[in-house]
């Protein structure tokens, strides 16, 4: 083995240094598959957070509801975004063929790191499953029936959240908030789900006026966002406290249904508002952690569809309407919105803006979207056993995975050999490209 190989393989510092720049979780578990040692550093949970800061999970389309003109049946579709690198057309080629399998009405509830929330009704009751597009041979999760209303006199609303579990999965949460009487005493009740029944995990009662329907709930760590339309407050539930408080909204702020959005912040310390000046067509966002707000971004709407329409010659409208904000995500990363009849997603961070097709408006009806993310944490293999000079060819290997070079003495043939020779793993392909060899792990 060359010195300069050697010291590189050597070294678990620089080995994690080289490892955490690959980019994509596709290429990180490919990565994994090296050897022992590789798949170790690759899996480590410190390691692991270390690379979602670097590399944030990936919007890869959204899922929504078509309207359809020649049935009163509808199901849930995904739509990609484009541009995708490369390194993801396979995953998105997976997500775009899944099927969910049902027939009549299906509502999406929620789509989060990888997973579809549906619901149906089925004769009186709601039938909740959470799909895995991505996961192939595994099968929907059914969720139990939801705790019943003890009064529909005084039934206002209920929503189902989530929240990450910490073991790289989703926890499910029940919300159901009622009247008490009629003197505008409230009682919620959150359960959660725990080994397929609804436990309950909190009761509590307030005076505080909770909207009827409010547009988007959030939970944030131990607590849960609510914006009121009516007092243009956002109302929080404290779990553990089985608290309520209020916060005031951003001065110059009103939450309207079709123009405020709330959504999480991934230090679970605070929460994002987006806010659209409509006569301004100006997007504000604004973080709330502590006691105050923080204006993260103001994007000028006008000046965005103008750059759009010099780019996009399907966008005609040169006077800009603003319709909707349809959903903002994590971090307010991005932002899906309606405009001239168009469905566009902004991305913040690049500040660009792009028209989504398939996604045409019909009969004057905004699309619900519900952002598909890339899986995370990735979904690692089980570890085999190899034998050491299978060790040092895959070593050899990774190191024109990261780093994206040619060795002069591999070549083709000699690849397919020690494959052959050391089949460390039963669906590993070795592919050379341009001197650029790279692992294929065929369910990733």
């Amino acid at each position: 083995m060359p010195a300069a190989v050697s010291k590189v393989l050597e070294d678990d510092d620089l080995l994690r240094e080289i490892i955490v720049r690959v980019g994509f979780p596709t290429t990180l578990v490919r990565a994994s598959l090296v050897c022992k040692r590789w798949y170790h550093h690759s899996s480590d949970r410190r390691f692991l957070r270390r690379f979602r800061e670097r590399h944030p999970p990936r919007l890869l389309g959204f899922c929504h509801v078509p309207e359809d003109e020649c049935s009163q049946s509808s199901y849930p579709r995904f739509v990609p975004i484009s541009p995708q690198p490369p390194e993801l057309a396979a995953v998105v080629s997976r997500v775009a063929s899944y099927s969910f399998g049902v027939d009549g009405d299906e509502w999406i509830r929620e789509s989060r790191r990888g997973s579809v929330l549906t619901g149906r009704y089925e004769g009186l009751l709601w039938r909740h499953r959470v799909h895995h597009p991505l996961c192939s041979g595994r099968d929907m999760d059914i969720l139990p029936p939801l705790p019943s209303v003890r009064s529909s006199r005084y039934h206002m609303f209920s929503t189902i959240l989530s929240k990450e579990d910490g073991a790289g999965g989703l926890s499910y949460m029940y919300m159901l908030v009622e009247g008490v009487d009629e003197n505008k005493v409230f009682r919620v009740r959150v359960y959660m789900l725990q080994h397929g029944v609804w436990c309950m995990h909190t009761s509590s009662i307030t005076h505080i006026p909770l909207p009827l329907l409010p547009r988007k709930v959030v939970l944030v760590d131990d607590k849960i966002y609510i914006a009121d339309k009516f007092s243009d407050d956002i109302i929080v539930l404290d779990l553990p406290a089985s608290s309520f408080s209020k916060i005031s909204v951003p001065p110059g702020v009103q939450c309207h249904h079709y123009t405020t959005i709330l959504s999480r912040a991934d230090d679970a310390s605070g929460v994002y508002l987006t806010h659209v000046h409509v006569k301004e067509l100006q997007l504000c966002i604004w973080l709330h952690k502590g006691h105050n707000w923080l204006l993260v971004d103001t994007i000028c709407l006008r000046q965005m569809w103008a750059n759009l329409r010099m780019l996009d010659h399907t966008v005609e409208d040169e006077d800009v309407d603003f319709h909707f904000l349809s959903h903002v995500g994590d971090n307010a990363e991005f932002v899906f919105l309606e405009m001239s009849n168009c469905t566009l997603h902004l991305d913040v961070t690049s500040r660009t803006l792009r028209k989504v097709d398939g996604t045409p408006l019909k009969n004057g009806h905004f699309v619900d979207v519900h952002p598909f993310m890339m899986i995370w944490p990735p979904k690692f293999p089980l570890l085999k056993d190899a034998t050491a000079s299978g060790f040092f060819f895959l070593n050899t290997i990774g190191l024109h995975i990261l780093h994206g070079s040619g060795h002069s003495k591999l070549t083709a043939g000699s690849l397919r050999l020690c494959v052959r020779h050391f089949s460390l793993y039963d669906q590993v392909f070795v592919i050379l490209k341009w001197k650029y060899v790279g692992l294929q792990y065929k369910d990733i």
